[in-house]
């Protein structure tokens, strides 16, 4: 008998303790951190790509145009011309 209770008790602890961490979890608001978290990553995600498409197109104008040392002119050019095209287009409301 004892040993049965014990084992009730346990496992009613159990299904108690699993449920708690939902029901705190639909309380909170997590939805807007995730939200921005998201945004932020999408965000810089965008400003990578075209920041290297950038440098790489000028690395490759540099490198036909003059050589090594060209492309490392053109890479550094097209990256910055990249920057420059991404600050455009977030000044415009896009990420």
């Amino acid at each position: 008998m004892r040993k049965r209770l014990c084992s009730y008790v346990l496992a009613g602890s159990l299904l108690f303790s699993t449920a708690a961490p939902f029901a705190a979890a639909a309380e909170t608001h997590t939805y807007r951190r995730t939200h921005t978290r998201a945004y932020k990553k999408r965000a810089r995600r965008k400003t990578v790509k075209r920041v290297g498409i950038g440098a790489a197109g000028g690395a490759a104008v540099g490198a036909l145009a003059g050589g090594g040392k060209g492309a490392a002119i053109g890479a550094a050019a097209g990256g910055g011309a990249g920057y420059l095209y991404d600050r455009h287009k977030k000044h415009e409301g896009q990420p």
